[in-house]
């Protein structure tokens, strides 16, 4: 007589849980001709200013993002000419000083995972330089203004706000600098941590239309580095109906363009991930987004 087999059940990791049954209107996904792509811009920073994209590059409106690196002693000088202007500075300690400021040390942490930033944020017509007082680098985000705004500012670590988002593998910790309440014309600035293997902007969400007070339209950049540097994390761009559909693998000083579109990421586990996040709105600023309807049941 043959053994009986013996069927061995597994329990089902989705026993006791409702998933709710999601009613969609599939023409909004029918795929078009993909309109936007290569919105990842590598960089490999040399001593001084190194530029990532200008205004009007993927189809950035209010943006001009690049990365100042210097050596200790060394000096850079510009002007912000017609465009509003905050300098996160990623490591090192450095001065800012022009016609009527000068701060004479800020910085502190060695790079982004010793600790919250230093930002100093300068209006429009305001000639600056910035002398390194260790070897140091900062990130420059230019927007064009239309008004005065704040004053030469320096917006120190104890000035900033650190909340925590999500649960489970997609918890992760934002640090914001520029928030509505500063008076920028565009921009509302943070910083995001990634514990290994985690997920981030999720569920999905995008920022596309003023549609108070759901959704405001806020283009926003994405700037990484990773603990130990040679990490690396997933970035998805996309919108439902396919006009837009990336999926980058994302590596040190690696900087993605993001003008529409829902927009999670990843990173590799084994790997803190940070990222910079830079947001510019034409008329509303603040942490206000539509989640994609498909995955929004996740909570």
């Amino acid at each position: 007589m043959s053994e009986a087999r013996r069927t061995r059940r597994h329990p089902d990791p989705r026993a006791g849980r409702r998933i709710p049954q999601i009613t969609l209107n599939l023409s909004q996904y029918q795929t078009k001709e993909k309109k936007m792509s290569n919105l990842l811009i590598h960089l490999n920073p040399q001593q001084g200013y190194n530029n990532v994209f200008e205004l009007g590059q993927y189809d950035m409106k209010l943006t001009r993002f690049g990365i100042v690196q210097l050596k200790q002693g060394t000096e850079w000088s510009a002007d912000t000419g017609d465009f509003e202007a905050a300098l996160v500075l990623l490591g090192g300690k450095c001065s800012v000083k022009g016609k009527g400021f000068e701060f004479t040390e800020i910085g502190g942490r060695k790079n982004v995972f010793d600790g919250k930033p230093y930002t100093v944020y300068l209006p429009r017509h305001t000639a600056y330089t910035v002398k390194a007082l260790t070897d140091m680098d900062f990130a420059l985000n230019e927007s064009p203004a239309t008004r005065d705004t704040a004053k030469p500012t320096v917006i120190t670590p104890e000035m900033t706000r650190t909340i925590t988002i999500g649960r489970d593998n997609f918890f992760r910790y934002a640090t914001i600098m520029l928030d509505e309440k500063f008076d920028s014309e565009h921009f509302y600035i943070g910083e995001g941590l990634i514990p290994s293997g985690n997920w981030s902007g999720y569920p999905p969400h995008r920022h596309d239309f003023d549609n108070l007070p759901d959704e405001i339209d806020m283009e926003e950049t994405y700037f990484y580095r990773f603990d130990p540097e040679q990490g690396f994390g997933i970035q998805k761009v996309y919108q439902p109906d396919g006009s837009i559909d990336e999926t980058y693998t994302v590596k040190q000083n690696d900087t993605v363009a993001i003008a529409k579109g829902y927009h999670p990421l990843c990173g590799a586990p084994g790997y803190q991930m940070y990222y910079l996040w830079t947001m510019a709105g034409a008329v509303n600023r603040g942490l206000i987004s539509s989640k994609d309807p498909v995955h929004a049941w996740v909570k």
